[in-house]
This record gives structure tokens, C-alpha cells and sequence, in this order.
């Protein structure tokens, strides 16, 4: 949820300015937007008088319960997963040893989606995050469908012959993925039909262009499946469904929006297809046994001077000032590429048409109803990834692909260098930096026995994205785990959490470094 981010990120600093946030009904509610989900705020006269340091951030100004150790592990164990990729005759032959994830929700419910599957019809693994904005139905939806449309993009054609003729002839389909999914990551059943129905066309479509013998290009296939179900969410939307359900959750998906940060890896190829502002960062192990971060995905935001320049030259010269306004996209939308977010995509026209055409739940709608300003040549946002290939090393121990909740709270390296010592149980003891603070010998002293400490109780957590949410949400200014503020943080009222983090969502794939040397030679 990166545009909400900016928000919580103006909390913090006690920046509070005048925010656009309609007066409608949350998720819980099914409606499309919540105030405090607000994925298009622009900013208005912030006062300075309320910044205040760092050091206040966790400051809270109601009373707040106090967590036990083991009711802190509990809240942050809920929803871990791991998976081990099975050996065969004692030996792993796959470049991937296993992967672990975790979510933590700030918003209430979590907006963020995770998805993680092996290719059965192809050869490889596939690793997603999700961070939605507006609502988690277009995260959702991703979730359970973006792996699908890549896999069938990748199938020859020898293979969707048979995927078509098994449909024709009734006969049960061979599966294309297996899922690795924890319990809560679940599939909305009532729309598995529609969603069937809207990939069959699109393997259909991908069988009259394809030609026998024909082996797709992985970085073609990925920037095509996202661009195809972005169409299909899109087109869903406008076609809507006899099924008053289906119609409105179509709807709720399209208007809605989430980015997309997506993982392949084949061997020792390793391709990550981003759309948005997750992340996927390497973990390389240096001679020295330190590790050191290789990013492999481009933010899609107003951080990136090419992406605006992109954004800009989609667009005529009167609306240079406009286009990107506030660091957002038409003064609104932090993210420049998503899926979903129609309300930047169609014409007001045809806007207008589906609302009127819509449930009831949409006339009362003010969000829905929104048309942002100075909206003259859309569409201003679009899915299409950008692609990264990288050839796998030995050196390359892990990948890290986060939502933006992480990465705001650590630093690329700072990840990687936890992540890194977790996995291999080695600590690269450095400096205590205290940023500044004037801190007495005693209290160094403290430092240092609680840093002694932390190293002692790593294997606490069995999970490394359990390991590294620990940090990202309780390290102090000193950057050490600190079970006070962990606690604090860890029971904030739904109401104030989204103000003080964002959601959090980690998947981390470990590499097996003697299958890939062994490729590689």
C-alpha cells in the first residue's frame, strides 16, 4: 500500500496537513475505499510545528498493553510458512533449497498477498508479493491468478493443444501448478468459474499465435501474462456478471489497485518481473563471509527520475506539471504502474457507464464516483512489468521480494546482512552505532550485553521472514531488537497500527550454491 505509506511516514514525523479521505464505508462494510486505506491523498499546507525526532516515533498517546515474550513470538509467528524443496536419493538436485515466508497486518484486514508455486508443466519455482491499495481484492485476485497466466504463457504449444482438447472431450485437466500456500492464504471459490473461464480464452488466443516446436521466451511470457490479466480485470469490470456477487467483486477488483513483484527461477536463471514498488533484492556472500545486497527490481515511483520521465512522455506537454504532481501520479497515486485502479486507466465516459450500469453500493460510492483532476488522455497507469534477468552464481545464497512495508523500515543492506547471518549462523560483529545520541558508558555497556544477547537467542525463530520482521518492526534507534518497543508496536489499536507501519509481507528463497556451481561449470 505505498501511497498509504506516505501518509503513516507524515504521522511519524507529526507533519499533519489536510488529506483528502471521503466519508464511506471500509472494506468490512464491502465497499471499494476506507479513509484510513486512502491510496490517493494529496498533500495540503503540512505544518512544521508538529515534527518532532525520531527518537518519538513509538510515543503513544493512549495507554498501550504491555506483550510477553512468547505473546510477541505468537502474534509474529501466525503466519509463517516454509517449504523444502524435496530431495531425491538424499540430494537436492534443484537450484532452490527451500523458501520461508511471513506477513504482519497493519491494516485491518491486511491488504497485502503473497503466492508461491512450483511450475508442473514447465520447469522452475514462481514467487510473488502483492501490496494492495484501496481494499485487497485486486491483491487478492492477483494472488490466485497472475501465476496461472504465466505458467500458460510459458506452455509450448504442443502442451496447450492438450490443455484445450482435455476441455473439449470433458476429461480431467493435468494440473499446471502446485501451490505452497498457508491456510490463510485462501482462494475465493466464487469466482473460479469466471476466472477459468477468461484463462481458457487466453490459452486459446496463445494457441492460434504459437507454432510447434516453439519454446516461449521467459521475459516475453511474464511481461505478457501481466499485461493480459490486467486487460482481463479490466474487461471483467466492464462486461460485469448476472451473478450480483460476481458483478460487484469484479468490480471491487478493478477499482481497486495493487502492485506486483514476481519471481522465476529455472535452474540458474533467475528472472523478476516488478510492476509497482516491492522489491526483490539478492543476497550475495562476499569472500569475507559478509553478504552484500544486489537489487534486482526498479521502484515504479517518483524516487526513479526515469520512470517519471516515462510517465511524462506518455502525455502531452500541457500536462507536464500535472502528470506528476506531489511525487504522485496526478497528484494522487504513489505507485506509477499497478494492476486494477481503473479510475486511472478508462475514460471518464466509459467510467461513467459502468458505474450507472453498477449495484447500488456504487451510486452511494464517493470514491467510486471520484474522477481525479485535470484527467485529460488516459490511461495514466499501466501493469507492464519491468523484467530483470540474472544468472545465478554460487556467491548468490538468497533472494529477498518484499512489500514496500519492508523496505521502509530497513534498509536494502541492513536486510540482507540479518538474513544473511540468520542462514548461516555467522555474525559480522560491527561497531555500535548510536547515530549521534550522546550515550554514557553505562549505557554502551547495556548496548553491548544486549547485543550479546540477540546473538545468542537467533535461533529463537525457525522461520527467516519471521527473523527479519522481528527487526524491521522492533529495532531501535540503535538498530537492536528491542522488546519493549516490539511490544508496543505489536499492540497498537487496529486504528493507530497503520499510522506507525504499513503492511509487511516477506518471501525469502534460499539457493543451494553446489547445484548452481555445478550448472554453471
Amino acid at each position: 500500500m505505498a501511497a498509504a505509506c506516505q501518509f503513516f511516514r507524515l504521522i511519524r514525523g507529526r507533519e499533519l496537513g489536510r488529506f483528502w479521505a471521503p466519508s464511506v464505508l471500509c472494506q468490512n462494510c464491502c465497499l471499494f475505499h476506507h479513509p484510513c486505506h486512502g491510496a490517493y491523498q494529496p498533500l495540503a499546507n503540512s505544518d512544521s510545528r508538529w515534527n518532532q525526532s525520531r527518537a518519538y516515533r513509538t510515543s503513544i498517546a493512549r495507554p498501550t498493553y504491555y506483550l510477553t515474550p512468547p505473546q510477541v513470538n505468537s502474534i509474529l509467528k501466525a503466519n509463517e510458512y516454509s517449504f523444502k524443496v524435496p530431495e531425491f536419493d538424499g540430494k537436492n538436485l534443484s537450484s532452490v533449497m527451500g523458501f520461508e515466508s511471513n506477513q504482519l497486518p497493519a491494516n485491518a484486514p491486511i491488504e497485502d498477498r503473497r503466492s508461491a508455486a512450483t511450475c508442473l508443466q514447465t520447469r522452475g519455482m514462481l514467487y510473488g508479493v502483492f501490496d494492495g491499495h484501496a481494499g485487497c481484492a485486486c491483491a487478492q485476485a492477483l494472488s490466485e491468478r497472475l501465476f496461472y497466466y504465466i505458467a500458460v504463457s510459458m506452455l509450448p504449444h504442443e502442451t496447450l493443444v492438450e490443455l484445450e482438447n482435455a476441455v473439449e472431450s470433458g476429461r480431467p485437466l493435468q494440473p499446471i501448478l502446485q501451490w505452497h500456500k498457508h491456510p490463510n492464504d485462501y482462494f475465493s471459490r466464487e469466482a473460479s468459474s469466471l476466472y477459468f473461464n477468461s484463462l481458457r480464452t487466453y490459452w486459446q488466443e496463445l494457441l492460434d499465435l504459437s507454432t510447434p516446436g516453439e519454446k516461449p521466451d521467459v521475459s516475453e511470457a511474464l511481461v505478457n501474462a501481466f499485461k493480459r490479466l490486467d486487460n482481463d480485470i479490466s474487461l471483467e469490470a466492464q462486461v460485469g456478471d448476472p451473478n450480483a456477487f460476481l458483478h460487484y467483486w469484479v468490480l471491487r477488483v478493478a477499482f481497486s489497485g495493487a502492485t506486483a513483484c514476481v519471481a522465476h527461477v529455472d535452474g540458474n536463471d533467475l528472472h523478476i518481473a516488478n510492476t509497482g514498488d516491492g522489491r526483490a533484492v539478492l543476497g550475495v556472500q562476499e569472500p569475507d563471509g559478509s553478504f552484500s545486497a544486489m537489487t534486482l527490481s526498479n521502484d515504479h515511483n517518483a524516487q526513479n527520475e526515469s520512470e517519471v520521465m516515462r510517465v511524462r512522455s506518455e502525455h502531452p506537454r500541457s500536462e507536464t506539471k500535472t502528470v506528476v504532481k506531489q511525487d504522485r501520479l496526478l497528484g494522487l497515486l504513489m505507485p506509477f504502474r499497478a494492476f486494477g485502479d481503473v479510475k486511472f486507466k478508462w475514460s471518464i465516459e466509459l467510467q461513467r457507464r459502468v458505474l450507472e450500469s453498477g449495484p447500488d453500493q456504487l451510486h452511494e460510492n464517493e470514491h467510486a464516483k471520484f474522477i481525479p483532476p485535470n484527467y485529460h488522455t488516459p490511461p495514466y497507469l499501466t501493469a507492464e512489468p519491468e523484467i530483470t534477468r540474472h544468472r545465478l552464481r554460487p556467491q548468490d545464497r538468497f533472494l529477498v521480494i518484499g512489500s514496500d512495508g519492508l523496505w521502509e523500515t530497513l534498509h536494502r543492506q541492513e536486510v540482507v546482512r540479518i538474513v544473511g547471518e540468520y542462514l548461516t549462523g555467522v555474525h559480522q560483529q560491527q561497531p555500535i552505532s548510536v547515530g549521534g545520541y550522546k550515550v554514557t558508558l553505562g549505557q554502551m555497556q547495556g548496548l553491548l550485553q544486549e547485543r550479546k544477547a540477540r546473538v545468542s537467542s537467533t535461533f529463537e525463530d525457525q522461520n527467516s521472514a519471521t527473523h527479519l520482521i522481528r527487526h524491521a518492526v522492533g529495532s531501535n534507534e540503535f538498530g537492536t531488537v528491542d522488546h519493549e518497543r516490539l511490544s508496543k508496536m505489536l499492540s497498537l489499536p487496529e486504528e493507530l497500527a497503520r499510522m506507525y507501519r504499513d503492511d509487511i509481507t516477506i518471501i525469502i528463497v534460499q539457493f543451494n550454491p553446489h547445484v548452481i556451481g555445478s550448472q554453471q561449470n
